[in-house]
């Protein structure tokens, strides 16, 4: 009968010889076969040993690189860094792990994906394992892998992500801001304002006749004064100011850490360049005019909605006294 226990037992050196013989080709092949590079440094940071993988990927002869510094044979490397890394390795006797979220690369190794990226390098996760042996010496092994695709369509994702946010941010006509985040930044300004003590100023403007402007050319033509209003507007304000489209012809300017004094002035700016526009449709000229309102916040102001409401009546003040100019919400008096 045979007796298992003794074929596996330590007496039988005929059979371990042959599993270390065998465990060592099949390490061997692994090393070499896995989509993986595999650096093995000594306690000097001296290169023992590496794979297959590292060797394809570079143009570097293995008789040149094996006993090589590591910082010397791969001379791009963040020594300082790098250098403690490994010495933390080495001395706390744990694995460390850098993924290409914290560095693109390690390695200039050129990456044979057939995308668009933008780095002639592969995108690394590195692992940086310690290797206890028999012999009294310390290893270190770096596990190279290639993630290139991953940082890739990770950065497609972030992007596309990117751009939908924004899209719920911007009104699809104009391309200034649309009513909610608008509206969303103007709780931000005023609770800012009031915490910081700064002047914070809203201005209310609208489009006079509109409607008639509609029926008498098309909502075409409507629709192209809505763009080129937004546009002029928009080269008139600072990058702080907050401009966004808050109904159909009417819109909406925070100003912070703007004064009445400032933000009529910008006003008046507005009001003066928008009649003076050469905007034209089809071969018309089409004269356009803007009714504004001006509320600065105060002491009295209870709410960010109580600063609309003051600079909606500036605007209906506006356009009750004729059209194309415009009012404060202070003394509701033409400017």
């Amino acid at each position: 009968m045979l007796d298992f226990n003794a074929l596996t037992s330590e007496n039988n050196t005929s059979i371990q010889a042959l599993s270390g013989t065998v465990l060592k080709q099949i390490n061997t092949q692994i090393s070499n076969q896995i989509n993986t590079g595999v650096l093995v440094l000594d306690a000097e940071f001296n290169i023992v040993l590496w794979n297959r993988f590292l060797q394809v990927h570079t143009d570097k002869d293995a008789a040149n690189i094996i006993g090589q510094s590591i910082f010397i044979a791969f001379p791009e490397l963040p020594e300082r860094w790098l250098s403690r890394k490994l010495s933390a390795v080495l001395q706390l006797n744990t694995p460390s792990f850098c993924s290409w979220q914290q560095r693109h690369h390690l390695f200039e190794l050129p990456h044979t994906r057939q995308i668009t990226t933008d780095s002639e390098f592969m995108a690394q996760n590195c692992t940086f394992l310690p290797i206890d042996t028999d012999c009294e010496h310390k290893h270190i092994c770096i596990l190279i892998e290639d993630v290139t695709d991953v940082c890739h369509y990770q950065g497609q994702l972030q992007k596309t992500l990117a751009e939908l946010a924004q899209m719920s941010r911007i009104d699809g006509l104009t391309q200034i801001y649309n009513r909610r985040h608008w509206q969303d930044s103007l709780v931000q300004e005023y609770a800012k304002s009031r915490r910081h003590s700064k002047n914070l100023s809203l201005i209310m403007l609208d489009l006079d006749h509109f409607k008639l402007l509609n029926d008498n050319y098309g909502h075409q033509c409507g629709d192209m004064v809505l763009i080129e209003i937004s546009a002029l507007i928009s080269s008139l304000l600072r990058v702080e100011d907050i401009f966004g489209r808050y109904g159909g012809e009417e819109f909406a300017i925070i100003l912070p850490e703007t004064n009445l004094t400032g933000a009529m002035e910008l006003a008046q700016r507005i009001c003066h360049s928008i009649a003076k526009a050469p905007l034209q449709y089809n071969g018309q000229v089409i004269k356009v005019t803007v009714s504004l309102g001006v509320a600065p916040l105060s002491k009295q102001t209870s709410s960010y909605e109580e600063l609309i409401t003051h600079a909606d009546l500036a605007l209906y003040q506006a356009k009750a006294q004729g059209r194309n100019q415009v009012c404060s919400a202070t003394n509701m008096a033409t400017a």
